[in-house]
């Protein structure tokens, strides 16, 4: 199945779902994890705006998938801990706009220009490694459901107070040109209490290349949910 075959089926249940939670609890955090993220975001944030409730601090695009990836790799590879790894990624949730910041990796690690490679093509293509692993029977569940399980949790660690949550999330950002973007977060009891802009500054001159390359493939995914939203305006 592509990313089309998921916007086709998905935009619609996300329009009708987020135009539920806007009529019966319209402060609520709104966690998206249908794909394809990086249009079915857009699509909830116009919902919302159509219907006057949108708070971007609380429209989060779940994108730990990527950031639990690309840990277990880093882990496995450089042979650490795997509950000591943090390796953010940003930028968006399919494919090349999946970008893992193998320099901000903590604890410090290095990296062979081959092993940045393989491990950012392996982060963005895990997905379509696991379809190949089930023959096609079958996708990434498990390590979603355990992504959406760890989101959830810290949203509730930050609602319940927490000062010190942080994750990645595709949100509404103006850490680039683009207007949604997936970075790391501050997580409070409003949602985003802020974005984290020193994960972009002091790139490697690989991850600028990669930053640049994402940015056409995001503006058109995030354009294209938009453009679904406003064709199919939902009563206020």
């Amino acid at each position: 199945m592509t990313r089309d075959d998921l916007f086709n089926i998905n935009a619609g249940i996300v329009r009708d779902l987020v135009s539920a939670v806007a009529d019966n609890c319209p402060g609520a955090f709104i966690h998206i994890i249908s794909n394809p993220v990086n249009s079915t975001v857009p699509i909830a944030a116009e919902v919302l705006k159509q219907k006057g409730v949108y708070d971007p601090k609380k429209l989060f695009g779940v994108t730990t998938l990527d950031v639990v990836r690309a840990n277990t790799f880093v882990a496995q590879r450089k042979n650490l801990k795997l509950i000591d790894v943090d390796v953010p990624v940003v930028g968006g949730h399919a494919g090349i706009t999946i970008l893992p910041l193998l320099s901000k990796t903590k604890p410090s690690a290095s990296f062979t220009g081959e092993e940045i490679e393989e491990l950012t093509v392996r982060i963005q293509n895990a997905g379509t490694e696991v379809v190949e692993a089930k023959a096609g029977a079958g996708s990434a569940t498990l390590s979603m459901a355990y992504a959406a399980a760890r989101f959830v949790e810290s949203s509730l660690r930050a609602l319940d107070g927490d000062g010190d949550v942080y994750e990645c999330s595709f949100v509404q950002s103006d850490l680039t040109e683009l207007p949604f973007f997936a970075s790391r977060v501050k997580l409070g009891r409003k949602g985003v209490e802020a974005l984290i802009p020193s994960d972009l500054q002091g790139l490697t001159e690989y991850e600028q290349k990669a930053l640049e390359a994402l940015k056409p493939e995001l503006k058109a995914s995030i354009e294209k949910g938009i453009a679904f939203a406003q064709k199919q305006t939902v009563a206020a």
